[in-house]
């Protein structure tokens, strides 16, 4: 038995969103590249709130995807924070912390 590549049912997944015209949520999953199969789940992972939701709302049709090619996996989403995210939140944090405080040295 061939091994399932995460990359190749995603790439399944857009292209029935394309032929059902799904262009909405088609668009959305083109550029999805982060996408894992673990035990019997495809994840997708992101930290873009927005595609989440995308992502979210267009479940049904990603597992009508997912079972046109004869698979028996679900679909989950996740989230994470981006590396961008971190250091935003990082400074955010020092901000609240320091208040508008400038450090000047002699």
């Amino acid at each position: 038995m061939t091994k399932l590549s995460a990359n190749n049912v995603w790439g399944k997944v857009v292209l029935y969103l394309k032929e059902h015209k799904k262009v909405a949520l088609h668009v959305a999953c083109g550029d999805i590249t982060n996408a894992k199969i673990e035990e019997d789940n495809l994840v997708i992972r992101s930290s873009d709130d927005f595609l989440i939701d995308v992502l979210e709302n267009g479940r049904k049709d990603i597992e009508s995807a997912i079972r046109w090619q004869g698979l028996d996996l679900k679909f989950k989403v996740q989230k994470f924070e981006s590396g961008e995210q971190k250091i935003n939140k990082d400074i955010k944090n020092l901000k609240n912390f320091f208040g508008n405080k400038v450090f000047v040295e002699d």
